[in-house]
């Protein structure tokens, strides 16, 4: 599936912009194989009228019978099975070429390799690839004189002979053996270090089983945890706490787990009966406390565990206020808290004592132009992350003693960045130190882990991702643009290019990516695979439109509900700003977007299908209108929030305006590649862009 996504798809984007790129023989099989006609004819899917009718307007899906929850159906597995073979005949001619990307991808990848260690307690742990093999393996080393040896900026793991030797807790490619699908989602540690808790997925369904080994010898602890979300943590050293998820996979329920006694005994600590909110759960930096979250897209409240007491039950740390939303770090004697609100659409930070959580002191107040993203705290150090202009920022920042009244903040001290485009986001770090720990990366620099150390403002690179192949940074530019959209306002565009192989003329094909929902933000990040089109001489550009979250909370606000199509002109006005400014020409010019992103490709290309060459749509969400009108469908009710409620009139006509299934008609559209899922719990084929229209 890894090669399938990673070659097939750049391998269409090369092909049809620039089909020149590719080799000699490539063409040559591609016209052979057209020319004896071997490819085969579409598959043509029967129709089957089905009429869906509200507020006195009627819809028929000819193809809605494709819809199978139980994914056993031979009826529609034959079907796609004549879709993938269809496919494979279309592509059959360009096996050479890829191949060639495959060889290419694979071949920057430094197999052997292990991830940057991180201190917890008197062990080193980490993670390890191994060459030719696909899985981790989950290692820890102990520190030598752990309690004489402070964190430090240039804290070196020791690996020689006389020191401490590596202990392999967890080797994800022997268990892999078992399963044609595996992954492991949490990997968490006992605070006496003697048991691992972590989440298995053999599916790919995200519906999980916990284990529980020992961590000297890999025997397993008592019984699993099943049909379980990936959130668990430990309260103490042998009781764990874990959601459940209902009927239609909504995190709803939290539990109490004691080792050693069935599932079945376990005590419930909250049952979320809303089911247009879901919960999470997270443990304080301090691993003092335990904190549940339950939230939907406007409202977020929260309960505090205490980790020594988890018996004793939640207590409610934020109230439950309909457009509050709010989360909870702690330290000492307080908890300090982000709160967003209607009037703080970009947040503020707060603190509160711990024994009285009514009573709070303003430490951070509310900017218009800068959002609170997230906080990392320390014994003595608070770290913030913000986003302003687009991009994101970390302030650091000195606390007083615990014991000493918390009522500001000092000045605090930014990091700065290298490059003028970038992505930066937290990394496990040492409560007890003063060391930052994050991962750095752009268009153009590989994924990074720095330490930073907020007493001094060093800055250590603790390792730099490597890419084999010769990649050399400084032949790439990267570059941040501006897009005018239909109603005035600005959209940024993150591009590179590699410097000596492109013209800027109008004759270079570009690769458009997009997302635009949830609030996410798709920060200009690197990926090694991307170089086969950068070399080959493509451009490639990100459009932060509307409905994300890079420009701070209104720039999603003003993307969703009634506001959802500014995400679409948005995108629109990039593609045309990027033919204006010559960066390419709608002969070569390609787009992509997954999942909410694949709604965004269905919805331009019914809106503009002129401006663009080809289309690559993965797992999309096309059916939103159908979607959303079955409350039955995974998330359907929480991303009611997100979308709009179609059983209303204004958003049910709203939608229908641009859910992409709705919105075919007969006009020339570009090349697209669509692909799905058969597995995947939130998005069932049906909504996906499995629709022979």
């Amino acid at each position: 599936m890894w090669r399938l996504f990673n070659s097939r798809s750049l391998l269409v984007t090369a092909l049809s912009l620039s089909p020149s790129l590719s080799s000699p023989n490539t063409l040559r099989s591609m016209s052979s194989s057209s020319s004896t006609g071997t490819m085969r004819s579409p598959p043509a899917a029967k129709k089957v009228e089905h009429r869906m009718e509200m507020f006195g307007d009627v819809r028929v899906d000819n193809y809605y019978w494709l819809r199978d929850d139980s994914r056993t159906s031979p009826e529609v597995l034959s079907y796609l099975q004549q879709e993938n073979a269809y496919t494979d005949s279309v592509l059959s001619g360009t096996k050479q070429f890829e191949d060639q990307l495959f060889k290419e991808i694979r071949g920057r990848i430094k197999e052997e390799d292990i991830s940057v260690p991180y201190r917890q307690g008197p062990y080193y742990y980490y993670t390890r690839n191994l060459e030719g093999k696909e899985y981790l393996q989950h290692c820890r080393r102990l520190i030598p004189n752990h309690d004489m040896t402070p964190c430090s900026v240039h804290d070196t793991m020791p690996t020689g002979p006389d020191d401490p030797p590596e202990h392999v807790i967890l080797d994800e490619n022997i268990k892999a053996q078992e399963h044609g699908f595996y992954s492991i989602q949490a990997f968490k540690v006992s605070p006496n270090h003697k048991l691992v808790a972590y989440a298995e997925d053999t599916k790919g369904d995200e519906i999980y089983t916990v284990h529980v080994i020992d961590v000297e010898i890999g025997a397993p602890v008592g019984k699993p945890l099943t049909s379980v979300t990936c959130d668990v943590e430990w309260a103490n050293d042998d009781t764990l706490v874990y959601i459940t998820m209902d009927e239609i996979l909504r995190p709803d329920k939290v539990w109490l787990h004691k080792l050693g006694t069935d599932q079945s005994s376990d005590i419930c600590l909250y049952h979320e009966k809303d089911d247009t909110f879901s919960i999470d759960l997270q443990k304080s930096e301090s691993q003092e406390f335990l904190f549940v979250g339950s939230e939907n897209k406007i409202t977020r409240f929260i309960f505090f565990i205490d980790a020594s007491k988890p018996e004793d039950g939640l207590k409610v740390l934020t109230p439950h206020v309909v457009g509050i939303a709010s989360w909870a770090k702690h330290r000492g004697n307080h908890f300090f808290i982000i709160r967003r609100s209607e009037e703080f659409f970009n947040s503020e930070l707060l603190a509160c004592p711990v024994d009285d959580v009514s009573v709070t002191t303003p430490l951070i107040p509310h900017r218009e132009r800068i959002k609170i993203q997230d906080t990392c705290l320390f014994a003595n150090h608070l770290a913030v992350y913000e986003r302003e202009n687009g991009l994101p920022k970390v302030i650091a920042y000195h606390l007083p003693a615990v014991d000493e009244p918390l009522t500001s903040l000092e000045d605090g001290r930014a990091i700065d960045f290298i490059d003028p485009v970038y992505t930066v986001d937290p990394a496990q770090s040492e409560f007890n130190s003063s060391i930052l720990r994050f991962s750095y990366s752009s268009l153009r620099t590989p994924d990074s882990v720095y330490d930073y150390d907020m007493n001094t403002g060093t800055s250590v690179v603790k390792k730099i991702e490597t890419v084999l192949g010769g990649f050399d940074a400084s032949e790439y530019v990267t570059e941040r643009k501006w897009a005018t959209a239909s109603d005035g306002t600005q959209v940024p565009i993150s591009i590179v290019y590699r410097k000596n192989l492109v013209n800027l003329d109008g004759s270079d094909p570009l690769l458009l990516y997009g997302y635009g929902s949830y609030e996410v933000c798709i920060d200009p990040w690197f990926k090694a695979s991307r170089l086969s089109l950068l070399d080959r001489g493509f451009i490639f550009a990100i459009a932060h439109i509307r409905g994300g979250g890079e420009m701070g909370r209104q720039w999603y606000e003003n993307g969703k509900y009634l506001k959802k199509m500014n995400t679409f002109t948005d995108f629109i006005a990039c593609a045309e700003y990027l033919i204006e400014q010559r960066y390419c020409s709608k002969e070569k010019l390609c787009i992509e977007g997954r999942s909410a992103g694949g709604l965004l490709m269905g919805s331009v290309l019914n809106m503009r299908p002129d401006l663009f060459k080809v289309a690559f749509a993965g797992v999309p969400f096309v059916d939103a209108l159908t979607t959303m009108l079955d409350p039955t469908i995974p998330l359907t009710t929480s991303e009611w929030e997100e979308w709009g409620d179609p059983r209303k009139e204004e958003f049910y006509h709203y939608m229908k305006a641009y859910s992409p299934v709705d919105n075919i008609k007969s006009q020339n559209y570009p090349h697209i590649l669509v692909t799905a899922g058969l597995h995947g719990s939130f998005l069932h084929l049906h909504q996906q862009g499995i629709r022979p229209h």
